[in-house]
C-alpha cells in the first residue's frame, strides 16, 4: 500500500493523485520528498487499480525546486560521492516517471521551477493555470542546465533552439508562452484547472491501459533510433496490441453501437 509521509496520496476513479503539500515553502523538495516520490512512482507499476497518475501542488505553486535550506545548504557538507548519491536520486525520480507504463499528468497550479520544472517535463501531459510560469533555474545558481534529464527531454519537447535559450538563461516564461512553444498541453484558469485535470485523467483511466502503456514505451524507445528501426518496432508493437482483448472489444463495441469496455490490464 502506498502511504507516503511527506506528501498527500489518494486514489479515485482509477486515478492516483500525488499532491505536494508544503504550500508555505512553495512545495520545495526535501531529501525525504525526493525519496518518497521516487519510491511511489516505482510502486505505482504494481498498483493495478491505478490507470493514470496526477501530480500537483497545494497553494500557489506546483513546485519551486529543491529547498534552499533543507537540500542546498546540506549539500555543501557532502563530498563528491555524497553529491553523486543525491544527483542520481533526482535522476532516478525522472527515470521512474518515464518508465511508469501509465499516463502521468502534471497539473501546474502556479510557479514551476528548477526540479519542479523537471518533474513537469518528465510527465506525459502538462495542464496549467495562467499563473504557472516555469523556469529551468539551474544556471542561475551556478549549475549546469543539464539536470534531471532536462538537456535530453526539453529539446525533444520544444526544439533545440528554444530549449537552449531556456537552459542557458534560466529565465521564467509565462504559461501562455509555454503553451505556445509546446511545453504545456493546455492552459486554463486557476478555477478550471482541477476539473480539467480530473476529466483528462479519468478519460485516460477509462482508456485501453495496454495500448497506452505500449504507446508510452514506444515514445521513450524511439527518441534515438532511425526511421527504419522505429517503423519495425512500431510494426511489432501494433501486432502485439492486435492480440490483446481490447482490440477485439473496440471492434465489437463499434459493430454493436455501444460504449467500449476496455480491460483493466
Amino acid at each position: 500500500m502506498i502511504s507516503p509521509k511527506s506528501f498527500l496520496y489518494e486514489e479515485e476513479a482509477g486515478v492516483a493523485y500525488i499532491t505536494l503539500n508544503r504550500a508555505e515553502r512553495l512545495n520545495a523538495l526535501t531529501f525525504e520528498v525526493y525519496r518518497e516520490l521516487t519510491d511511489t512512482f516505482a510502486a505505482l507499476k504494481d498498483e493495478s487499480a491505478v490507470r493514470a497518475v496526477v501530480i500537483r501542488g497545494k497553494g500557489r505553486a506546483f513546485c519551486s525546486g529543491g529547498d534552499v535550506h533543507d537540500i542546498i545548504g546540506e549539500l555543501f557538507k557532502r563530498d563528491m560521492q555524497g553529491l553523486l548519491e543525491f544527483t542520481r536520486l533526482t535522476c532516478e525520480l525522472v527515470r521512474n516517471i518515464r518508465q511508469l507504463p501509465k499516463p502521468v499528468i502534471a497539473s501546474l497550479n502556479g510557479t514551476t521551477a528548477g526540479a519542479g520544472a523537471c518533474i513537469a517535463l518528465a510527465s506525459d501531459i502538462r495542464l496549467a493555470s495562467h499563473e504557472a510560469k516555469i523556469a529551468f533555474l539551474f544556471v542561475r545558481v551556478g549549475l549546469a542546465g543539464a539536470d534531471m534529464g532536462a538537456a535530453y527531454l526539453l529539446p525533444r519537447v520544444i526544439g533545440l533552439a528554444k530549449a537552449t535559450e531556456l537552459l542557458y538563461t534560466g529565465d521564467f516564461i509565462s504559461a501562455e508562452e509555454a503553451e505556445r512553444v509546446g511545453l504545456y498541453n493546455r492552459v486554463v484558469t486557476r478555477e478550471e484547472l482541477a476539473d480539467v485535470t480530473r476529466e483528462f485523467a479519468e478519460r485516460l483511466a477509462r482508456g485501453p491501459s495496454f495500448a497506452l502503456a505500449m504507446t508510452k514505451e514506444m515514445l521513450n524507445r524511439e527518441m534515438n533510433v532511425s526511421l527504419d528501426t522505429a517503423l519495425e518496432w512500431e510494426a511489432q508493437a501494433q501486432a502485439i496490441c492486435m492480440q490483446h482483448p481490447d482490440y477485439r472489444e473496440a471492434y465489437e463495441a463499434f459493430v454493436e453501437k455501444r460504449e467500449t469496455r476496455f480491460s483493466e490490464k
